[in-house]
């Protein structure tokens, strides 16, 4: 039996009784359940531990504190902010874990400043020493020497000064409009004559000169943190005044919105809405550790802010701009082997010619892992033959995030312009993309492809392609689903899986699909496919069902899964009774989780594991066995209620027996994982695995070096 829950970390502090984990048909306890938002904490601390860890290439902990800085940022921006709305409008409701908003908003506070100061302690105290002794220095003023010091003083002369735009706040002044994320100097002043103390604010245009001043240097690459370099001129920016004290800041806003689909024009009231989010509530106040006491609480005055909302950070402010020292051009030794994605095997051919993906598609099911396999010669490779194939009558794709110069929206374009019937389904209200697709509806519209916006009151987060090609007397519909987004980049950062199928029932399911999201109509009873909120949740019960009855039957039955998060309820209590039947369960989950494994009478059969590495772990599977059997799904969803109550989401069978045999093996290769793995125990611990002397296990070094040797044995195609 599990002893005291850790505080913090549980929605109750209590010790479970057998009675209350055992009756799962009671109310469920709060002792069940791990918090959402602490969770995703721990997340974010795994990648923190990446940072410090010593065996990864130091500009790759370099990125993994700005990958840190980043992730936290947007988790305050849009968890904490809708937190706080929940606090300001009176609402008290308790989730699952028992813990109120308020209570939630402390617990957030409390770890967040303990993982910043490890961050702070990791990028100080370790990486920065470690950068200077590679010839990379960030450099303070008091590092330089005169002639660094001269030449600084040159730059700010014919650079920087004439950027800056000093406010005095107060002397009848408004006070000034800072910007989400921006960085900030707060100036203390006093005016010689009258003594009278003010305070101004100057922006540090980092967006426009650059976080870093790079000095010329022989031997070493010298950076300044701009922010410095103006702090060294205040006297030119504030003459005839004292300066007092300066100190920088940097706010976070809520940017976070809501968009009425019943709005007259969607894609209007979307601009209208990122327009505003420009001017969210302030919802944290970083300073520099020791900012003056009359600075901070001027600042905290002026905006409107509680004690709990400010954040003193010690060392460098805004480590998101260490992405500037990671693209440094060269340090091969400091970086990660590069990893070039091979074709996949059955779609390489003899010569240069790309292969004839509709031939290989027809003959079996193809599956796709990114980044492992390429984007380009897979994915791109689809649409652009879709494109210049005379027989191809449609396109019909989803869009929810893809890159600014995307091929495929390219794709798009050109084939409407070639008179094929077009329609592409792209999300405006995808978080922080929102700018992006709305230039994209835009010219997507100019050249008459069908461009709509899905269902009122559900966000559209499928993956999926269909293309309808006349052959002879019929048509054939070719489709790819899959886990991540139509996005060149992140095809290259994220692993993702796709699925290349010509199968009739899963073709017409998408292609009704389709007409569901563009049309008017209810939702189908769909052959083969999932999809929410129409039946995923339910499909995903009734298989836990079906392999705990399995198991009561005496056959073999297993349930892997894996995901970026596990939230809902409903089916964290499913998981919970597979356990109880005795059916083991594997769950790997990148980030958050709110099941509580180990627990004996309620979860002591499921394991949770999580793998943070070079690559983002960003497919979903879910796997069940019953006997011999699987039924493996892929897709879009995670099980979260926003996945499942309020999205439109696509997760499809793989019942090809070479695909499902691939995924299988995937899922045992990152549950054997032992270096980029973490274990999640009935207190709430995440513990880093250790081969321990042991075989070492690296999934995603695995799959590279096995998807290149499949590539370089694969009997090409003969075009």
């Amino acid at each position: 039996m599990a002893g005291a829950v850790q505080a913090g970390r549980l929605g109750s502090t209590g010790n479970l009784s057998e009675s209350r984990i055992l009756t799962l048909e009671t109310h469920p306890d709060p002792s069940w359940f791990f918090n959402r938002e602490l969770s995703w904490l721990d997340f974010n601390q795994r990648v923190l531990e990446l940072a410090e860890d010593e065996s990864v290439p130091l500009l790759e902990r370099v990125k993994f504190c700005a990958i840190y800085t980043s992730n936290l940022d947007e988790f305050f921006m849009v968890r904490v902010a809708g937190l706080w709305d929940q606090v300001d409008a009176g609402i008290d409701a308790r989730g699952p874990d028992g813990l109120s908003p308020s209570e939630q908003i402390q617990a957030i506070r409390s770890r967040s400043l303990e993982l910043d100061r490890r961050l702070t302690g990791t990028f100080e105290e370790k990486l920065k020493p470690e950068l200077a002794g590679n010839g990379i220095k960030i450099a303070t003023l008091d590092d330089l020497n005169g002639t660094e010091r001269v030449e600084l003083d040159r730059i700010f002369d014919q650079q920087v000064f004439a950027t800056l735009t000093p406010l005095v706040i107060g002397l009848g002044r408004p006070f000034p409009y800072i910007s989400n994320l921006s960085l900030s100097i707060g100036v203390l002043l006093r005016d010689i004559e009258t003594s009278t103390r003010v305070l101004a604010r100057i922006k540090v245009p980092k967006e426009l000169l650059g976080r870093f001043i790079e000095l010329s240097s022989d031997d070493e690459r010298v950076l300044v943190p701009l922010e410095e370099v103006i702090a060294a001129n205040l006297d030119q920016l504030f003459p005839g005044v004292e300066v007092l004290d300066h100190s920088y800041f940097r706010v976070t806003r809520d940017a976070d919105f809501t968009v009425s689909d019943e709005a007259d024009d969607l894609l209007e009231a979307v601009q209208e809405e990122v327009r505003r989010r420009r001017f969210g509530e302030v919802v944290r106040l970083e300073v520099a550790e020791g900012m003056n006491p009359e600075l901070k609480d001027l600042l905290v005055e002026m905006l409107r802010l509680q004690q709990n909302e400010v954040f003193e950070i010690g060392g460098l402010l805004d480590l998101t701009d260490l992405w500037n020292v990671v693209k440094l051009p060269g340090y091969p030794e400091l970086r990660d082997q590069p990893w070039t994605p091979v074709t996949q095997p059955r779609l390489q051919t003899e010569d240069e010619d790309p292969a004839d993906i509709f031939a290989a598609v027809r003959q079996r099911d193809i599956l796709v892992h990114h980044p492992y396999d390429s984007f380009s010669s897979s994915v791109e490779r689809f649409i652009a033959q879709a494109v210049n194939d005379p027989d191809v009558l449609a396109i019909k794709q989803t869009v929810y995030r893809t890159s600014e110069d995307s091929p495929l929206v390219s794709a798009l374009i050109k084939a409407s312009e070639r008179g094929k019937q077009v329609v592409c389904m792209l999300e405006l209200k995808a978080r922080f993309d929102e700018e992006a697709n709305i230039e994209w509806a835009k010219r997507l519209e100019e050249v008459g492809v069908h461009v709509v916006y899905g269902i009122p009151g559900l966000k559209t987060h499928i993956k999926a392609l269909l293309v309808v090609r006349r052959e002879g007397d019929h048509v054939r519909n070719y489709v790819h689903i899959g886990t991540g987004n139509y996005h060149s980049t992140t095809a290259r950062l994220y692993t993702d899986l796709g699925l290349f199928t010509a199968d009739p029932e899963i073709g017409a399911d998408v292609a009704e699909m389709f007409n569901l999201l563009t049309g008017y109509s209810r939702p189908a009873d769909y052959r083969r496919v999932l999809v929410s909120p129409h039946s995923m949740r339910s499909s995903i019960l009734a298989e836990i069902e079906a392999t705990i009855a399995a198991h009561k039957a005496g056959r073999e039955a297993k349930i892997q899964m894996k995901m970026n998060s596990l939230v809902d309820r409903t089916c964290i209590e499913a998981l919970y009774r597979a356990s109880q039947a005795g059916v083991e369960v594997d769950i790997n989950v990148r980030g958050i989780s709110c099941l509580r494994p180990g627990v004996p009478g309620l979860s002591e059969n499921i394991r949770v594991v999580s793998v943070v590495g070079r690559f983002l772990e960003h497919s979903r599977i879910y796997a069940f066995q019953r006997g011999e059997d699987w039924n493996v799904f892929i897709g879009s969803a995670d099980l979260m209620p926003r996945n499942l109550d309020s999205r439109v989401e696509l997760v499809t069978p793989v019942e090809d027996e070479v695909a499902r045999d691939q995924i299988l093996d995937v899922m045992e290769r990152c549950l054997a994982d032992n270096t980029n793995s973490w274990v999640l125990d009935s207190s709430g611990n995440w513990s880093r695995l250790d081969p321990e002397g042991g075989e070492r296990r690296n999934v995603q070094e695995e799959l590279m070096e096995r998807h290149q040797t499949l590539a370089s044995t694969a009997i090409p195609q003969v075009t």
